[in-house]
């Protein structure tokens, strides 16, 4: 059995995907996978009590305070890794607990790590949509990549289409990477519950777009495409939650609400901000459909969530929608106003559909995908435990 560590630093906390990413993979691995591999979860200092909390349900023993992942130690462990290849202080504590593999996400342990790593990479997004990033960063996020890709690691990516941007923006990777699509699985029990929709003070019907609110996942062309159905005679409601924080952009939100109102669109497009998890998966369950209208993704978290549920998908047209959908969702140009209303104007013209009736008839889909992704997961931790 591979003993695999798997790490959440501080700064890992502004990114709420990757946290949830990352009770993902550990509650698949344990409920599918638990002869091959066991995770083991070393947490910072700086991580909150709530998502400690999160991951540890998701584990058969508590998470393993680490000081050596806290924002004091960062500056001490690069340079490390920088100057002599190898994280000495990662690798020394992950040697004394025995870890076979560590998940390299949001972290480095250097290009002659002690410990093998498979190295997840979410997306390419820098090289696409350089225009959303300083300088800076894009330098920082290609040579972090290119010093990864001369250590011995398995480079994980979560869709082809990501597997063919790793191809082309770095050709060493070739030969060492692996496609691994996650999957949700649909939670024990769930039921249609018509007091958190009124909770949130929602109507009957209306849109759920779970995105945050970063400029890339662009909320702004909903809500033009809102202004342009209600002038052509059809209003519809999109509530939006999210963390509010862009960092890349901080005034970004000041200016979304700033349109919303100039558009007279305050009761059409709801800001729900941040809002209990358990919260999220009944609001799209209930919404006419969950809207994605991002400019870049590498594999969409909402949108399969959506796929566990039933849910109806109302997606900008990006390759890897298409691919993580299979063609089963009304798409729209993430560009054109016009596009995006027309395509939730035939979403909200549908017969409405009943969630209890979606929630079963997603099940076995949504049980098959998990236990594939739970599968591929612990075959990328063997592959890099061999490379």
């Amino acid at each position: 059995m591979i003993e695999a560590a798997f790490t959440v630093s501080g700064g890992s906390m502004r990114w709420t995907g990757g946290i949830n990413y990352l009770r993902n993979c550990l509650r698949v691995l344990r409920a599918h996978e638990s002869s091959r591999v066991h995770p083991r979860l070393f947490v910072a200092p700086e991580v909150p009590a709530a998502d400690r909390a999160t991951l540890a349900a998701e584990l058969d023993g508590p998470p393993i305070e680490a000081p050596w992942l806290g924002d004091a130690q960062r500056g001490r462990r690069m340079r490390s890794a920088l100057l002599t290849g190898r994280d000495a202080l990662a690798a020394t504590e992950l040697e004394r607990h025995g870890i076979d593999v560590v998940f390299e996400a949001g972290e480095f342990f250097g290009t002659r790590t002690a410990v093998p790593a498979l190295a997840w990479v979410a997306d390419f997004q820098s090289h696409h949509l350089p225009q959303f990033f300083s300088w800076r960063a894009r330098w920082r996020t290609s040579l972090g990549r290119r010093l990864q890709l001369r250590g011995r690691r398995i480079v994980m990516l979560s869709s082809r289409d990501a597997e063919g941007d790793c191809l082309r923006f770095y050709p060493a990777s070739r030969g060492r990477t692996v496609v691994v699509p996650f999957a949700v699985p649909q939670k024990p029990g769930m039921a249609p519950d018509p007091t958190v929709p009124a909770h949130h003070g929602l109507p009957a019907r209306y849109f759920y777009l779970p995105n945050q609110f970063w400029r890339h996942k662009n909320h702004v062309v909903i809500v033009e495409a809102l202004a342009r159905a209600r002038d052509a005679g059809t209003s519809m409601v999109v509530a939006a939650s999210g963390s509010p924080e862009d960092h890349r952009n901080p005034g970004h939100l000041d200016s979304l609400k700033a349109r919303i109102v100039a558009l007279g669109l305050e009761e059409s497009f709801r800001i729900l901000g941040l809002i209990p998890f358990e919260h999220v998966s009944q609001l799209a369950l209930q919404s006419v459909a969950l809207v994605n209208p991002s400019l870049f993704e590498g594999w969409s978290t909402t949108v399969e969530e959506a796929k566990s549920l039933g849910v109806p998908l109302v997606l900008s047209g990006l390759a890897v929608h298409r691919e993580q959908t299979d063609g089963a969702a009304r798409y729209f140009d993430p560009h054109s106003p016009d596009d995006a209303a027309s395509a939730l104007v035939d979403a909200w013209s549908a017969p409405p559909g009943d969630p209890a009736q979606r929630l079963a008839g997603a099940a076995a889909s949504a049980a098959r995908r998990v236990r594939e992704f739970a599968g591929r997961l612990a075959d990328a931790f063997e592959l890099a435990a061999r490379a």
